[in-house]
């Protein structure tokens, strides 16, 4: 923990980056390279009656971290997509309540 799940990006994109960006990741948030999983999501985006090009989208689901962690986690992010040469990148960030968040039946709380 944390997700990252990459829609807009191919398989290949994501594991170009991928080493890298765990590394920033962990060294930001304090935390082992292993505590983070990292998910492609391979759709059709639809618009218009047609099929389109999706545009890249990260979304980070974790505990909350602060404000300067959650800065520094989305600039990582969003600094190892374009340097893919892609134009633009969204990063969302979906914060789980330790309370609601189990473990083979064990909460996190």
């Amino acid at each position: 923990m944390p997700r990252l799940t990459f829609r807009g990006l191919s398989v290949e994109q994501v594991c170009e980056i991928s080493e890298s960006l765990v590394d920033q990741l962990a060294a930001i948030c304090g935390c082992d390279i292993d505590n983070f999983t990292l998910e492609c999501v391979q759709h059709a985006a639809v618009f218009g009656g047609k099929i389109v090009t999706a545009y890249p989208f990260v979304e980070v689901a974790w505990f909350e971290r602060g404000d300067e962690i959650r800065d520094a986690v989305a600039k990582a992010i969003t600094t190892d997509v374009l340097g893919l040469g892609l134009p633009e990148v969204e990063v969302a960030f979906t914060t789980y309540s330790r309370d609601a968040y189990y473990s083979n039946g064990t909460s996190f709380k």
